[in-house]
């Protein structure tokens, strides 16, 4: 290629690029997508993948091995496979009418945007520091973002327990905000939030708006009082999201479920995708509700274990100063200083394990956060800081 071809490509690409720039919706130009995990570290092939020690996702340790059918995979699945839905229902106690099956949490979070809020006039509420893909969706949307933190993330008040609801703050927002995020127990704080502290945040906004409380990690509760799924039959302003992808160590198939009134989930089908559900998914999911929950428990209690090992082995090491406490699989603290902060993560990236750094996060300075893996991964991690 010659340089006055090379050059003219250049600038054809570089007018491409403004072209897209002027046609793009201006505030998604410049917006910084969700760093998910596998986007910060990606992944490569399989062998670069399993070099590494994935402890920043909040993946499980471990899955189990499905095989599926070929039969019919010409033909497009069922909007919403009955026989997952079936066995969903069986799991959570409610009526197949109050699940919506979506790819992965994640989907009902941006149905409920799209369904309840209009562009550039509505908005969310989120309670930071909170899973980023509330104001990611919202951003993708063109909904409002109004935030109300959380209290005593920085361990100011010593006798109060971390992270609960500043209900004071979101009563102020009561008629101004369209759909409120709750998320417990909560990612990336990991602590259940007080039945009575939901309760009255469903209270506050009954005739406003809808209170989406996100139970990705509901199984990993140290009780069951979280039950809020119970709550829509009382409420209906009230979602609640679930996943598979964590407790029952199903991440990569991508699946979740919405639970809400029969109203909500009426107005959210007219929303999502005609198949959103692929028949392996389908089969593979209802496998897992069907046969395997007594392993899922067991892998519960382990993960449990292992966590509570963690966080005390955290409490004793001259670099860490606090560490949260932790209803989910993970666990969350804080260093030192941001030098020590930067040389726990360092020398885990250097030997191929990686953590979440949760610094950028409100009130979250020199925060890191470690995924619950195996035994193995976990005591990998815990000889290389001894180092430090």
């Amino acid at each position: 290629m010659t340089a006055s071809a090379d050059s003219s490509l250049i600038a054809s690409s570089l007018e491409n690029k403004n072209l897209i720039d002027k046609l793009a919706r201006a505030e998604l130009v410049d917006m910084v997508p969700y760093q998910s995990a596998r986007r910060l570290f990606a992944s490569g092939d399989n062998d670069q993948a399993n070099s590494k020690t994935w402890l920043n996702a909040n993946e499980a340790p471990g899955t189990g091995k499905y095989q599926v059918t070929s039969e019919n995979i010409n033909r497009y699945p069922d909007f919403q496979p009955q026989a997952l839905l079936s066995a969903y229902s069986n799991y959570c106690g409610l009526p197949v009418e109050n699940i919506l099956a979506t790819r992965g949490a994640d989907e009902g979070i941006e149905l409920i945007i799209r369904s309840f809020c209009r562009a550039y006039q509505d908005s969310i509420l989120i309670c930071p520091p909170t899973y980023g893909m509330y104001a990611i969706s919202a951003e993708n949307h063109g909904a409002g973002i109004v935030s109300v933190p959380l209290l005593n993330v920085t361990q100011r008040d010593s006798a109060q327990p971390d992270c609960q609801l500043d209900l004071d703050g979101l009563k102020q927002q009561v008629g101004k905000v369209k759909v409120v995020f709750l998320c417990s127990p909560g990612n990336p704080s990991g602590n259940l939030l007080p039945t009575a502290q939901i309760n009255a945040a469903i209270e506050l906004f009954k005739e406003s708006a809808i209170i989406v409380v996100d139970e990705a990690y509901y199984e990993y509760a140290a009780t069951k009082e979280v039950a809020n799924s119970q709550l829509i039959t009382q409420y209906e302003n009230v979602i609640v999201l679930r996943t598979l992808s964590k407790a029952f160590a199903l991440a990569g198939l991508r699946c979740g479920f919405t639970l809400a009134s029969k109203a909500v989930i009426t107005l959210l089908s007219k929303v999502i995708a005609p198949y959103p559900i692929s028949a392996p998914v389908a089969e593979i999911a209802s496998k897992s509700l069907r046969n395997d929950l007594a392993v899922m428990q067991t892998r519960v209690e382990q993960v449990t274990i292992l966590r509570e090992q963690l966080s005390h082995w955290l409490t004793k090491q001259h670099w860490c100063c606090y560490v949260f406490s932790s209803d989910a699989n993970f666990v969350l603290f804080r260093c030192t200083s941001e030098a020590d902060k930067n040389r726990v993560f360092n020398l885990l990236l250097a030997n191929n394990i990686l953590i979440r750094d949760q610094s950028k996060q409100l009130q979250l300075d020199n925060c890191l956060r470690i995924s619950i893996g195996s035994e193995a991964e976990l005591t990998q991690l815990q000889k290389l800081l001894d180092t430090l």
